[in-house]
């Protein structure tokens, strides 16, 4: 089979104009941009969607926005499919850059905050984080099950947003 036949084959089951797109060719770039979604996170990494810093909330994003414009048609598909591996591959460099070099990782994901410090409240820490007493409360009843701040060894703002808690040792 020739190769131009190829791609007039293509050009007709997804379409290449936005205005005379159709419904079908529509249903087609869906299945098509779904499956190779899924190809790249598992072939690329699964980290997009499971660990929510911001550095990988921002490439999520950017994923699904360079693929929302190929799915309906707003910019041309297959150089949208080659920008979008495109960014998963600098996804996947920069997150291994960052595993090799703990100083890269701090620039582009960030840092944990300490907020509690042997029941103490670090109130520098929650301004700099912009962390209410309440949003730290709230943290400690939901990831330690504690009431109250001296009931804490330590507690941190993680880099993925959420409050991690170290209890104290119970006083018998």
């Amino acid at each position: 089979m020739e190769w131009t036949t190829l791609v007039e084959g293509a050009h007709l089951l997804i379409g290449t104009d936005s205005d005379t797109i159709a419904w079908w060719q529509m249903c087609i770039r869906a299945i098509v941009i779904f499956f190779y979604l899924l190809f790249l996170i598992r072939v690329g990494s699964r980290r997009i969607f499971g660990k929510n810093t911001s550095f990988d909330i921002v490439i999520g994003v950017m994923l699904g926005s360079i693929l929302g414009r190929a799915l309906t048609a707003n910019s041309q598909f297959f150089p949208t499919i080659a920008a979008s591996a495109a960014l998963m591959l600098l996804h996947t460099f920069i997150a291994r850059l960052s595993f090799h070099s703990p100083r890269i990782g701090h620039i582009v994901k960030g840092t944990e905050a300490r907020l509690v410090d042997s029941g103490k409240i670090l109130w520098d820490g929650l301004k700099r984080t912009s962390i209410t007493e309440h949003d730290l409360m709230e943290g400690l009843r939901a990831n330690g099950g504690l009431m109250e701040v001296d009931q804490v060894k330590a507690a941190f703002l993680e880099r993925n947003g959420k409050i991690s808690v170290i209890k104290r040792e119970s006083q018998d």
